[in-house]
């Protein structure tokens, strides 16, 4: 039984590393092409399928050197430590970014982009609402950290779910 939670860590990192990675790469190709300040629906569904494709794909693997065996709390442990670490390395990426190392000004100009956008949509809002709704946010930025690694570990856990109910192969008891 210990040799399987060694074995489930292995594959947790591996894969995670492997879905940090990829979505790494996405990330650094929307900084270049300078679409980082967009919060676009198409970039955050590649993101989650990126997530997803490599759940299955280490869950599969994990599978298959299992001698084709599989419990869904194994699923569902993969998924969710798959998800944390490449939450872990995206953490990285995001805290860089949103600190203005990789982009100096980075978060006057996310800022800026976001006022502009939030006006044209609210043309009721004022000023006053704005500052106050940017002070409050500020207020509350160190938690944009834990919450990232949260949702990662709910879209893990989903994931795990999905492709464990998907793979599942008990080891018959006789």
């Amino acid at each position: 039984m210990e040799e399987n939670k060694l074995k489930s860590r292995k594959y947790a990192l591996k894969f995670g590393v492997i879905a940090g990675a990829i979505s790494l790469v996405f990330s650094l190709m929307l900084f270049f092409q300078e679409m980082h300040y967009e919060q676009n629906t198409v970039a955050t569904i590649v993101g989650i399928s990126i997530l997803f494709a490599v759940i299955a794909f280490g869950i599969n693997q994990y599978k298959k050197d299992n001698e084709g065996f599989l419990k869904l709390g194994q699923a569902i442990k993969l998924g969710t430590g798959i998800a944390l670490v490449a939450g872990l390395i995206g953490l990285v990426y995001y805290g860089l970014l949103s600190n203005d190392i990789i982009e100096p000004g980075f978060t006057e100009k996310a800022v800026a982009i976001a006022k502009e956008k939030t006006f044209a949509d609210n043309p009721n809002l004022t000023q006053e609402q704005w500052d106050q709704g940017l002070e409050m946010q500020n207020k509350f930025k160190f938690l944009a950290y834990p919450l990232i690694l949260v949702f990662n570990a709910i879209l893990g856990l989903i994931a795990g779910l999905v492709f464990g109910l998907i793979m599942k192969k008990d080891k018959s008891t006789y």
